[in-house]
């Protein structure tokens, strides 16, 4: 089983890979690949609402986005981790997120997602809140821990002392892990869930 997981800190190093060194651990410990692409410092832009996604199965951007497009499809699980800019995400992680699940035409259901955020002190759940939305959009049962999962730490390596943010790292790869592979069983024994054909709705019509 794999996970990949989305450092969108443009600080290598920093307090949000603190926190997730402390699940890569985990990972370790329980037989789970990863791998972890730091993308904040990356020149990444917005969606364009282009549509050749459609047409080439890839964005028309030709960066980070579609190179992990093909290690998300292979993926059990995704993790997405965030320092907190004005009670929001770093703005190039939402960009690398609106065009990787806007370009993928691939099935997500089942594959188990997550996110973390770390601050200084305000802002984690609204954060939280906002990066859990890309999963629940797409058929993605999203992983708990003992709290919301945030860290805090302002200067480099304050995360450290967290000591119950850590600890809810530790937690959330270890239920994440367990909820792999149940999902893993469950689709050798049952299959995915019976799927019914998309009837969108526009509010106009």
């Amino acid at each position: 089983m794999k996970v990949l997981i989305i450092n969108g800190s443009p600080r290598k190093n920093g307090n949000t890979s603190v926190a997730l060194r402390e699940a890569e651990k985990i990972f370790e410990s329980e037989g789970i690949d990863y791998e972890t692409l730091q993308i904040g410092g990356m020149d990444i832009r917005g969606c364009i609402a282009c549509g050749s996604c459609f047409k080439n199965g890839k964005c028309a951007f030709s960066d980070i986005v579609n190179e992990a497009a093909p290690k998300f499809e292979a993926a059990d699980g995704l993790i997405v981790a965030t320092p907190v800019y004005y009670a929001s995400a770093n703005a190039t992680l939402i960009a690398f997120l609106d065009r990787l699940f806007y370009s993928t035409a691939f099935d997500k259901t089942m594959k188990v997602g997550a996110s973390i955020v770390c601050a200084r002190r305000g802002g984690c759940s609204a954060t939280f809140d906002e990066l859990n939305k890309y999963f629940t959009i797409a058929n993605m049962p999203v992983a708990s821990s003992q709290y919301w999962n945030s860290i805090h730490g302002r200067e480099k390596g304050e995360a450290e002392m967290d000591e119950e943010g850590r600890q809810t790292m530790r937690v959330l790869a270890r239920n994440m892990a367990f909820l792999m592979k149940s999902i893993a069983l469950g689709k050798e024994k049952y299959g995915l869930p019976e799927k019914e054909p998309w009837t969108p709705m526009h509010f106009i019509r």
